[in-house]
């Protein structure tokens, strides 16, 4: 079982409010997913990390052709996701990880966002990554957005991100966050995960998205 961190209290109360602040553009992203995956003829999504069910939301609002497996280890993230989908009868949650969803299962596509840094570079990202890959059928595509870069790109990076940040975070506010994204996440180079992606299944990712430090990926499974 892959090792995940858990969302809980305010953490989780406070999610969707937080993630609006501090990733610039990142409802235009979510928006632009359904258009990502529009061609992709298997409509079954896995969305690993689902937390509170703000992609979700873009796909069923899309399309009700998706059929939708939501999946995250916190159980306040997972309340929230179902008050929030309650009325859509074509998306299952599930409180756990992706290895409790049954291999059996072919996914049609899937995303992760927000997720691999939080997760050491132990061997910890690779199991969640060879999960997915596990989970979906040949040619499937996956997407990602991710805290991404080396250090020196991310310090670059972070001043950027302070230019485009609202106008009510104070100071230390800021100052807290940064220290955080640099010292107790795990975030990894392109290259890195790059080579992740390909040792877990997947071919080398294309960046099509960034904002600051947050990069959005989208690769495919390798064909069996």
């Amino acid at each position: 079982m892959e090792k995940v961190e858990v969302f809980e209290n305010k953490r989780a109360t406070g999610y969707n409010e937080f993630v609006g602040a501090w990733i610039p553009n990142y409802s235009y992203f979510l928006s632009k997913l359904p258009d990502l995956l529009s061609e992709t003829k298997n409509k079954d999504l896995l969305v690993a990390g689902c937390g509170t069910g703000n992609e979700i939301v873009c796909f069923v609002k899309n399309s009700k052709q998706w059929s939708i497996t939501g999946v995250d280890p916190s159980p306040e993230m997972i309340i929230q996701a179902k008050e929030k989908l309650k009325n859509y009868n074509n998306v299952n949650l599930i409180k756990g990880v992706v290895s409790d969803v049954e291999k059996t299962h072919k996914f049609g596509a899937a995303t992760l966002l927000l997720v691999l840094h939080f997760m050491k570079d132990d061997g910890t990202k690779l199991s969640l990554l060879k999960s997915i890959a596990e989970r979906l059928e040949s040619n499937a595509p996956f997407v990602l957005l991710d805290i991404t870069g080396t250090k020196k790109q991310l310090k670059d990076n972070l001043q950027v991100l302070k230019q485009l940040l609202p106008n009510n975070l104070t100071e230390e506010d800021i100052n807290n966050r940064f220290y955080r994204i640099e010292n107790e996440l795990n975030a990894v180079s392109e290259e890195r995960l790059s080579e992740l992606l390909i040792e877990a299944g997947f071919e080398a990712p294309v960046r099509f998205f960034q904002t600051s430090i947050y990069m959005g990926w989208i690769t495919k499974k390798w064909e069996n």
